[in-house]
């Protein structure tokens, strides 16, 4: 058994939730630690960014709330085979803590430390917590808050330390801002499979209104699902509009470096990165989101001016393209939005994180 102290941390299989989870890994690797991913087979499929040094501890899962009936009447079978089997992994090498990130894949090494009084936390990236946070919320030691202010359940002890980012984040916290005053002016549309749909009938119909000075002298990099990219090129080809355009960016850091402006969902991840980095946005939260969390995700940034945020429901071509000439044709204006998007980011949110699981561990140990 080796003498450094374990951590295993339980992720879903979302982006959101295993950005942070990432970074606490990379962090706790740094300080000495032992680090277990405890995820389902989808999670694992995301996993791919996590370091090589983290072992990956695969369990089954499932959710209520999707798939067929079936299949939900057979999760919590599923559940708890994954809770048994998780449990007895952590008898055989016992955890100085388990760190719970959210995401139904969670939720056997949350119930199976939570049995084994095991020192536990939660980290809920969203400004409202999801189904598995909220069920662990008052059984676990302490709640780590991304999102300020979070709703949180009475009599629950919750810390805000912001959402940890990736070290690739990190590099570049706080870059030099591109003015739009002259020159290539980068705009950066971001938003997961849902947003890129969305934003594939929308921005290109919104740029095409731009005034063409300002226009022509854009660089886009667009997220596009495989389906639209066709349609989508043609449509920047016709409008002269030197366009990237991917299914999926693996150098986000750099290209929100190169960004003037960004348009994105309000996911929580998303939006600390964007924060850290310091770029002005233009937010447009995913309607369907669970208790219209993404708009909770939203108010700071947009109360701080940082952001400003277009609900589904009122997002046309013609608004969108009225905000985005607002911003980069006013550079003063965007330079002190981008000010005030790097006053909103928590760079030290995984440090602080990290404190707490070393806290916890410590008391753990003291009783």
């Amino acid at each position: 058994m080796s003498a450094r102290p374990l951590l295993v941390i339980a992720a879903g299989g979302t982006g959101g939730h295993m950005f942070p989870a990432q970074a606490l890994a990379e962090e706790m690797l740094l300080r000495g630690w032992r680090v277990q991913l405890s995820t389902d087979p989808r999670g694992a499929r995301y996993a791919g960014g996590f370091p090589k040094e983290v072992e990956r501890q695969v369990t089954s899962s499932a959710t209520f709330a999707q798939g067929s009936a079936l299949s939900r009447a057979l999760a919590p079978f599923s559940i708890a085979a994954g809770v048994v089997k998780t449990a007895q992994a952590l008898r055989r090498d016992r955890p100085a803590c388990v760190a719970g990130f959210g995401g139904y894949p969670a939720l056997p090494a949350m119930a199976a430390a939570t049995l084994l009084k095991i020192p536990r936390l939660i980290h809920e990236q969203n400004g409202v917590l999801g189904r598995v946070n909220r069920l662990f919320a008052t059984r676990v030691d302490q709640v780590a808050c991304g999102t300020w202010p979070t709703a949180l359940p009475e009599g629950t002890r919750g810390e805000y330390v912001g959402n940890p980012v990736r070290s690739s984040v990190l590099a570049l916290s706080g870059a030099a801002y591109p003015s739009p005053a002259k020159g290539t002016i980068g705009l950066l549309v971001i938003g997961g499979s849902q947003g890129a749909g969305l934003f594939s009938r929308v921005v290109p119909d919104a740029l095409k209104r731009l005034p063409y000075d300002l226009r022509d002298r854009i660089h886009l990099s667009q997220q596009v699902r495989p389906e639209d990219m066709d349609r989508v090129r043609a449509l920047y080809d016709g409008l002269e509009i030197e366009a990237e355009l991917r299914g999926f960016f693996d150098d986000v850091p750099d290209r929100l470096a190169a960004a003037s402006l960004v348009i994105s969902r309000a996911g929580a991840s998303s939006i600390a990165d964007i924060t850290v980095i310091g770029r002005p946005a233009l937010l447009i939260p995913y309607a369907a989101a669970m208790d219209d969390h993404q708009t909770a995700n939203a108010a700071g940034l947009v109360e701080a001016g940082g952001a400003f945020a277009i609900s589904e429901a009122e997002l046309t071509p013609e608004g969108l393209a009225r905000h985005i000439t607002a911003i980069l044709s006013d550079p003063e204006g965007a330079g002190a939005m981008a000010a005030a998007s790097l006053s909103r980011g928590r760079p030290e949110a995984t440090q602080h994180l990290a404190g707490l699981v070393e806290a916890l561990a410590q008391n753990g140990r003291e009783t």
